[in-house]
Order: structure tokens, then sequence, then C-alpha cells
């Protein structure tokens, strides 16, 4: 992103070598070629079947042999490469090739594939100018925000998630909102009030109040940042994209009733709670209900114990009407304890005994002994259980609204973490059962079989994931799973482009991704010296959250965030001052989300903004959309207004103070300074606010050249 002090030759044409043509090679060549740079290869053997047929074309030269050798580097010119890119399938091979860059061109970027997060930090500590990406790790988010999106069905809620990430210790949230007759944005006049400290508009599609199942039905894809109006009114069946800053990750369960809230049928409510654990009690105790075997012996054992004690108890009571019901109740207990030849040896002496109760006492102890036997069996068996339950048992199937997660490789493994992070209902399959003890807590099924989708409860579930290691297997179950639930979500995870769009015209229901395509803007943005902190999708489009670092003959350096938003099609999400500015030294340098547009970089300072691949060319190439809308201002009603409006010129244009008084000083007049159109309806809205009349004009056509990415927007009336 920096430009050098003194380049040999203009920046878009840097050179940049790719290791590894797999299919992430592939993708990172063609997005590459997109910034317009010259790009060489390296490749172990001549490829035969091009995934992106294209890519042969895009390369100023292929070189094939092994990476790790410095002949073969320096056959690819590493020494005049800007970046190197190191994205074969072999981790030691990435890391080998990486250390024989770095002593090859010291000044090099290099951008490793690797999984290996606490190594790759101490090799950016060492090496320098290094950075590491993991491509199953960066496109597990899209897989699991797919799965929350209703896909091919309209959306029933008004409410939808399409990313969230953390920068810093905040975290945020990009959601899709539908605006509905009792919607409390609503009470807002036009879009731009929504904008806050604590949120961003990034879309607003406008409805048809006469068409509105229309609208609901089939809303226009993204079309890119600040393609909106931002004095358009909010109507019913409005569609907004925001990005939000909230306090912890997005909850988005379903709502349980909690037992614990006071409501007006609580009693009624415990009295049917209890009336069913009543009959699941009776439910055990039947024949043939297979693992409650162990308790119906128990429980029979209990009341053949209980039984016999009260009519022991009865039967010396009444023959002996001298001894007390204490007595006899705890003659009973010693006979059921063994104790015949102890108690009836004393009676024998003293009391006549008729044949049938000495007979009814032998079988109380036998019958309490067999018992007493059998209880101590089984708590035997119990406490070993117990001893030998290492794990804990996983939950039950949710019954309904869940999500089905298929192949617990590594991109399996991380959608079930965010998933689980997001609180959603979910089960795991997998034929590697193995794998699911990294994640001992959640309903695992240990098969992929279309009978093991019946017992995840496929006909009720949100959305399936299909993320195995076999494309294949991935289409076809997902496409049993759209057999028994067309209504479900399903994403299908693909590794060849060509297949991916296949996949998509063949089966629009489907979302299919592909894992490769995903990760390789991460990669390019990388290899251009930015930091990318992470990635999300809106519709088919990919945002990258990228972090800069402003040097000296930056592209960015001394523009104004609206210059840099509204020129370059950004979204700056957080700004820090340079820590070279004069501070105490027991304070930090202040940090900003969602900053003001009136903030000027400065070299050193740090800036994170939501970007397209196409953002980041523009900022690379420091190519911004024309400016093309101008500020007439009628008159100040007041003195105090006149100044005012001079310092609300000066803030918002950028331009110097006494030219803005200049300006002030000659209404009624035009401000001759070329703005962006959302700068522009800005600066209008403030002169109002001091008593200042104004409006937007669009300036007089000009030739400007044409920047793909960037749309002019209609001139308002």
């Amino acid at each position: 992103m920096s430009v050098d002090d003194s380049p040999p030759h203009p920046r878009w044409l840097d050179q940049f070598l790719v290791c590894g043509l797999g299919s992430l090679g592939q993708h990172c060549v063609t997005i590459l070629k997109t910034f317009g740079v010259i790009v060489h290869a390296i490749e172990a053997k001549t490829p035969i079947d091009w995934e992106l047929t294209e890519c042969p074309q895009l390369l100023s030269q292929l070189h094939i042999g092994d990476c790790r050798q410095n002949s073969v580097l320096l056959e690819a010119q590493i020494q005049h490469c800007r970046a190197i890119l190191i994205v074969t399938s072999d981790e030691r091979t990435n890391l080998e090739t990486a250390f024989a860059a770095r002593l090859l061109n010291p000044h090099l970027r290099l951008v490793v594939r690797s999984a290996k997060q606490n190594f790759n930090q101490l090799l950016a500590q060492q090496l320098g100018n290094y950075i590491a990406f993991e491509p199953t790790q960066l496109s597990a988010p899209a897989f699991a925000l797919a799965a929350l999106s209703p896909g091919h069905q309209p959306s029933t809620t008004p409410t939808e998630l399409l990313g969230f990430f953390q920068v810093e210790a905040d975290s945020f949230q990009v959601m899709k909102h539908h605006l509905i007759s009792d919607s409390r944005w609503l009470q807002r006049s036009h879009a731009h009030e929504l904008n806050s400290r604590l949120r961003r508009v990034l879309s607003h599609q406008p409805s048809n109040p006469s068409s509105l199942a229309h609208e609901l039905a089939q809303v226009a894809p993204f079309q890119g940042f600040h393609q909106w109006e931002s004095d358009a009114p909010l109507q019913v069946g409005d569609h907004l994209i925001t990005l939000e800053r909230t306090p912890h990750l997005p909850e988005l369960t379903r709502q349980v009733h909690d037992a614990s809230q006071p409501t007006s049928n609580q009693p009624w409510q415990r009295l049917q709670d209890a009336a069913a654990r009543l009959r699941q009690f009776w439910r055990a105790l039947r024949p043939g209900s297979g693992p409650d075997q162990i308790r119906r012996v128990v429980l029979t054992c209990i009341l053949t114990v209980v039984i016999l004690w009260l009519m022991g108890t009865i039967f010396f009571d009444l023959f002996y009407p001298e001894v007390s019901w204490i007595d006899a109740f705890y003659a009973t207990a010693v006979l059921l304890l063994g104790g015949y030849g102890d108690l009836f040896d004393g009676f024998e002496l003293d009391y006549p005994i008729p044949g049938w109760l000495r007979l009814f006492g032998l079988g109380l102890t036998i019958v309490g002994t067999a018992f007493i036997a059998v209880l101590y069996a089984l708590l035997t068996e119990k406490l070993l259980t117990w001893r030998l339950q290492f794990l804990p048992q996983r939950p039950p199937v949710p019954q309904s609204d869940h999500v089905l997660v298929i192949g617990l490789d590594p991109v399996g493994q991380s959608v079930v973490k965010l998933l689980q992070k997001l609180r959603q209902p979910l089960v795991m399959l997998t034929d590697d059962a193995s794998a699911g003890q990294l994640l001992p807590r959640l309903p695992l099924l240990a098969s992929t079989t279309p009978e093991s989708l019946t017992l995840a409860n496929l006909a009720t579930a949100k959305s399936v994931v299909a993320v195995t290691a076999d494309e294949i297997e991935n289409l076809e179950l997902g496409l049993n799973a759209h057999r028994t639930n067309p209504n479900c979500g399903l994403v299908i995870r693909t590794y060849d482009q060509r297949f991916t769009e296949k996949i998509r015209r063949l089966f629009p229901y489907a979302q299919s991704l592909c894992t490769s395509a995903l990760s390789a803007e991460a990669f390019v943005a990388a290899a251009f010296g930015e930091n990318v902190l992470s990635l999300f999708r809106i519709d088919q489009q990919t945002i990258l959250i990228t972090d800069y670092r402003i040097e000296a003959g930056d592209t960015l350096n001394g523009l104004l965030l609206a210059e840099v938003a509204y020129g370059y099609g950004v979204v700056p999400l957080m700004h820090q001052r340079s820590t070279k500015i004069d501070l105490p030294e027991s304070s930090s340098t202040p940090i900003s989300f969602m900053p003001s547009d009136d903030l000027r970089l400065h070299i050193g300072d740090r800036l994170v903004v939501l970007a397209t691949i196409a953002g980041l060319q523009h900022i690379e190439r420091g190519e911004q959309a024309p400016r093309a809308w101008q500020v007439e201002i009628q008159a100040a009603q007041t003195s105090e207004a006149i100044f005012e409006g001079a310092n609300e010129i000066a803030r918002i244009s950028g331009c110097p103070l006494n030219v803005a008084r200049n300006v002030m000083a000659q209404l009624p007049g035009t401000f001759s300074m070329l703005l962006y159109k959302p700068q522009a309806q800005r600066l209008v809205r403030r002169l109002r606010r001091v008593q200042v009349a104004a409006r937007c004009l669009p300036a007089e056509t000009r030739p400007s050249p044409s920047l793909d990415g960037f749309e002019q927007m209609q001139p308002e009336i």
C-alpha cells in the first residue's frame, strides 16, 4: 500500500510471485491480475488441468521446479518481487520456502499458508514483513453465517445476521433489516438519521409500498458501499444493511419461556409439570421400555419391601396388643434385615407365636435378604459406571429449528464452534467419531447415511451444512437433505470453482462455497502489505476487514475520512491517532470506533475499514471516484450563523478556514470546491442547523476516468 520514494516503475507494474498453483494459488493469480501487476508462479509439475482456464494467460512466467531451492526462486526474479504468496498444500514446504525467500530478499513481503498460529507469531517477530493465514479458518465464518441465512427462501424474520467479527476488544455485527409496520426505526424520517457512534448504514433499498409482497420475495443484491440515498425517507418494506457495534457476540437463539419469571398461570403450569413427570414415571414401569430395566427392578424391590413391612407391622400389632405400633414396626424391620433368630428367640419365652406367623416372619427374612443383595449389586454397578464414565453424556438431538453440520474436519469444527458461540442448536454428523471428542458437549451422530439424517430430525431442521472432504459427497448429502426438507437452508462446501458455478446454476436453492475462492482475496490483500483481520459475505461479495497503517507516500495520507470512504468505496470502522503525537506518559493513544468523516489521516495513524477487493484496488492505485457535487449557499439569518457556517464548511470539506469565511462573506454564492454527494448533503444539513439556507447542486459535467466499482449517483432534483 505504501509508495516508495523513487519507484523504478508505476505501482501497478509491481511483480508478485505465487508458489503453488492449486485451487488457492490459481485464485490468487486471478485476483492479483485485477490489480494490473506482473505475476510469476512456481509449480512442482506442469499443471495438466487448470481449474481456472484463464490462469495460464494471466501469468507472465511459469517456472517448474521446487520452490524451496534458491536457484528456482532466483530464476523467478524474487529479488525484484514486492511480495511472495506461498500457498502450496504442504505446510513444511511453505515454511522452508519462506526462509529461503527471506534470505534472498530481506525486504520481500511474505504471505504464507500455515495453520501454526503460535509459530507464525514468532516468525513474524523474527523475520519481519511476514503474515500467515489458513484458508479453512478464513472461510469458516462464511459457512456458519450461510447456515443462518434463509438461502433461496424469503426471510420470515425482520433481522438477519450477515457477519460478525472483533476488532481489538470490541465486537461488531452486520445485520440485514426488513422494516415492518411496528419497527421503531420508522420513527426516524430519513436513512442517514440511523447513523450513530454505535451504528452505520451500509445499504438502504427502498421498497414500493404498492408491491410490498414482491419486495419481500425478491430483494436486489448488494451493489457496494455508499450506493444509497442518505436523504431517502424510511418506509415499511425497506431493506437496510447496518454495521453495529455490540458489547458481545449476537445471540440468535429462539426465545424460550423462563419459569423463573412470574406469570399469571404459574401454579397451573407447575401442576401440569408434576402430572407430566408422574406420567413419565409410570411409563418407566411398563415392560419393554428399554434402558429403564434397572429402574423397574429397583422400584419393584422398594414397593415389595414397603408392602411386606406394613403387613408385618399390622400382624404383630393385631396378635400382640401389648406390643406398641413402634415395637411392631421395628420388629418387622429386624426380620427384613435378616434377624429372624434374634427376634423369635425372645418372643418364644414370653409369648405364644402361631406357626403361620413364624412362617411369615421367615418369609420376611428371606425376601429382605434377597432384596438387600439386589440393592448392593445395583449400587456396585452404578458406582462402577460412574467411575468409568469419564466423558460427559452428549445432549439429545434438538427437535426443530437446528443446524446439521456434516463433516468434522478443521472447517467443520470451526463452523461448529462459531455456531456454538452464536447459541445455535445444532447436530454434528461424521464418519470419524474420534473427531467428535473435540466437541464433547454437543449432539453427535457417528454416521452420515440417510438414516442418520432422519435420526438428526432433518425434517424440522433450519439448515444443513455439508463440509466433508469430498465435494461429491457434500452434494449428495445436500440433495438428500433437500428432498426430505425442501424448506431448509443448504450450504455445500466445494473445492473447484467450475464445479461451484455449475452447482449454483443447476441447484439455485443451494449455497455452494469454495474455500479457496473465499480466502484468496485475503491472501492477495495481505500481499500488498495490509493486515486482513477477518472476512464475511454480503450476497455474493466478499467483504474484508482490513487494517492499514498510514506511511509516508500512502494514497491515504492527508485525506479526510469522507474522502477515503466515498472516494475509494470503503467504510472506516476504527481510527487510532499516531503514537508519535504528544501525549502524557501515563495516557494511551485513544481509539475511535465509527469515526467522524471529518478526521484527517496522518503518518502513523491506524485505520481499519470494511472493503471489497475493488475498494482495495482503488486504494492501492490511488484512484478516487470523481467529485461531482457543489453546495449553493443562499442566505444566513444572523451574523452568528455566518460565523458558524464558515466553521462547518471548513470542517466538513477540509478547505482552509479563510476560504470558508470568504464564501460566507459573499452570499448568496456557490462553494466552488467539488464534494462527494453524501459529503455535500451532510454539509447542507449542518448549515441548515446553524440557520444557513443551502442546497446541493450537481457540478458541471467534466471528463473523468472511468473507475470500476463506482457508479455515478443521480442528481438530486
